[in-house]
C-alpha cells in the first residue's frame, strides 16, 4: 500500500511537479492556518485531483486571551483567517471557518493553566493536534463527506502491511520535521491523514508557493503560542487566573541544601532549566532544577544538577504497535528541538513507562512530551511526569 502522504518527488529547476498518487477522486479537508505550509498543502492536493475543502479554526478571541490586541500576525488571528480565505479563493476551493472556541478553552487553554499551577510545563500544540485538529476538525471534515484530512505538517504516514498499522514517520526535511508534536494521533486518525509536505523541504514549499503567487508565499512562521499573541505566558496566567496567582504569591528560592537564596514571584512563572529572570546573584550561573508546587518553592543548582538518567511518562500512546510488552531500545526526544538520545523504555503495569537514557539527559521537564523513535518511525509518546537519577 503506498504512503498516505503521497509520493516521493523533487522539484526540477523550473519548479515543475509530479505528485504520484492515484486517489484522484476523493474529498479532503485541509486545516488552513493562513500560513504558507497549509496553503501549499491545499494547492498540491488540488493539483493531484482531490476535491479540496479549506477549514480554518476559530479557537479564541483577543478579548479573552489579552495581550497586544493589535498583534494581528499570530496564528488564528483575523488576518490569518483572511489569508486562508484568500488562498482558497485563488485555488478555487471552498473555505469554511469552524468555531472551536469552547473545545479549545476546555481541552487546551484550561490544561495549559492547570499544568503551570501544578508546577509543570505544558506543550499546548501537542494537545491541540490530538484534541482539536484531529478530533473536532476531523469530525467536521467527516460531516462534509471528506475521506481524508490534511495539514501542512512536515511528517509522513505509511501503512505497514505486515502489522496492519499506520505508521507516523519523520518528515524528510529533518530541520522542519514535526512528527514530535503528532505522537498523540490514533490509528483511525492516521488512516484518514494526508501529509503532502512530508517529502519536501521548506525551501521547496516556498518556491511552489511563489510559482502559484499565493498570498502567503513570503509569510514568516509564527513562533509564539497561538493564544498568547504577545508571547508573555506570565501575563496570560495573571490576566486569565488572577485569583489563583494572587493566592500563590511569592515564595522561596533555595539551593539543594534548602538554604534560602532569594524569593520568587510565584512558581507558575518558572520552568526547569531557566537561568534568566531569577533575580538573584550568586557569582555563577544557576538554574531552576526543581519546582515544588505544594510549598511554592523553587530549587536552584548548577548546570550539572539538571542532569538525570531517566524519566517516568504517562498518558502514553503507541503508534507502531498496540502495546509495549517488553523493554525496547529507542531514540527519545524530550522537547521539540532535542536531537534525541538513545534510551530503553520499560513498560509498567499501570500503562506508564520508565525511560532510561544511555547517557545523562538535561532539564527533563514534567508536562512536556517524550517521544520515542526508531529511525524514521515514531513508536509512540507520552507526557513526562518526573525524572530520576538511577
Amino acid at each position: 500500500m503506498p504512503e498516505a502522504s503521497g509520493a516521493i518527488f523533487l522539484f526540477n529547476k523550473n519548479i515543475s511537479r509530479i505528485w504520484v498518487n492515484k486517489n484522484t477522486t476523493k474529498n479532503v479537508a485541509v486545516a488552513m492556518s493562513g500560513g504558507v505550509d497549509s496553503s501549499v498543502a491545499a494547492a498540491l492536493l488540488k493539483e493531484q485531483g482531490y476535491n479540496v475543502i479549506g477549514l480554518t479554526m476559530h479557537i479564541w478571541d483577543y478579548d479573552s486571551v489579552g495581550g497586544n490586541v493589535f498583534h494581528e500576525t499570530s496564528c488564528c488571528s483575523v488576518e490569518t483567517m483572511n489569508d486562508a480565505r484568500s488562498v482558497c479563493h485563488a485555488l478555487g476551493i471552498p473555505h469554511y471557518v469552524i468555531d472551536v472556541r469552547d473545545e479549545f478553552e476546555k481541552d487546551v487553554i484550561s490544561n495549559f493553566g492547570s499544568e503551570y499551577f501544578n508546577g509543570r510545563t505544558p506543550n499546548p500544540c501537542v494537545l491541540c493536534n490530538s484534541k482539536i485538529k484531529w478530533q473536532v476538525l476531523l469530525e467536521k471534515a467527516v460531516e462534509l463527506e471528506c475521506e481524508y484530512f490534511s495539514t501542512g505538517h512536515y511528517a509522513r504516514v505509511q501503512y505497514n502491511e505486515e502489522t496492519g498499522r499506520y505508521l507516523l514517520k519523520r518528515g524528510t526535511d529533518l530541520s522542519k520535521d514535526q512528527a514530535y508534536a503528532l505522537w498523540g494521533l490514533t490509528q483511525p486518525q492516521l488512516k484518514r491523514t494526508l501529509f503532502p509536505l512530508g517529502e519536501l523541504t521548506k525551501a521547496e514549499v516556498r518556491k511552489y508557493a511563489g510559482k502559484l503567487n499565493l498570498k502567503t508565499k513570503d509569510k514568516q512562521e509564527s513562533q509564539e503560542i497561538c493564544f498568547i499573541p504577545d508571547n508573555d505566558y506570565s501575563r496570560f496566567l495573571t490576566d486569565k487566573y488572577p485569583e489563583q496567582v494572587e493566592k500563590i504569591g511569592r515564595g522561596k528560592i533555595v539551593d539543594g541544601n534548602g538554604e534560602v537564596k532569594g524569593y520568587h514571584r510565584g512558581y507558575p512563572f518558572y520552568t526547569i532549566g531557566q537561568r534568566k529572570g531569577l533575580g538573584i546573584a550568586l557569582g555563577r550561573p544557576v538554574y531552576v532544577t526543581r519546582i515544588n508546587a505544594e510549598s511554592n518553592m523553587i530549587v536552584i543548582g548548577d548546570k550539572d544538577d539538571l542532569k538525570n538518567k531517566g524519566l517516568t511518562a504517562g498518558l502514553v500512546n503507541w503508534i507502531a504497535f498496540e502495546k509495549l510488552a517488553a523493554p525496547l531500545e529507542v531514540e527519545a526526544k524530550i522537547r521539540y528541538n532535542d536531537p534525541g538520545k538513545k534510551a530503553i523504555i520499560f513498560p509498567q503495569e499501570d500503562g506508564r513507562v520508565q525511560v532510561k537514557f544511555e547517557t545523562f539527559h538535561s532539564a527533563i521537564t514534567a508536562g512536556q512530551s517524550v517521544v520515542f523513535f526508531q529511525d524514521e518511525v515514531v513508536v509512540g509518546g507520552g507526557i513526562i511526569e518526573g525524572s530520576f537519577m538511577e
